[in-house]
């Protein structure tokens, strides 16, 4: 069985025991987390919600809050002497799905 869910503005497949990399979460490391399910699909039957399926829940574990690898951006600008060169590294959750219950 998989589940779609939603967090962070971006949409994910999931099924049981995957591992996956959302926004950042306000929560520490071994703590429970729960999802709505927006849609659920199994072998022969596929469930769409309005915008969620009533009573399903994805349920997960959260691993531990990581950093992504670092980005440069470089702003130049011509014939002014002009150079600025900054680093960004994107803060995300790695959660471990445990269960889906429909």
């Amino acid at each position: 069985m998989y589940a779609i869910i939603t967090t962070g503005g971006k949409q994910y497949r999931v099924q049981e025991g995957d591992v996956i990399y959302v926004e950042k979460l306000d929560a520490a490391a071994d703590s429970p987390i729960s999802f709505d399910a927006l849609m659920l699909g199994g072998d022969e039957s596929t469930t769409i919600g309005t915008p969620i399926v009533p009573g399903a829940r994805v349920e997960g574990k959260i691993i531990s809050q990581v950093l992504s690898k670092k980005i440069l951006v470089y702003k130049y600008k011509a014939k002014k002497n002009s150079r600025r060169r900054q680093g960004h590294r994107q803060p995300y959750t790695k959660v471990e799905i445990t269960s889906i219950r429909a």
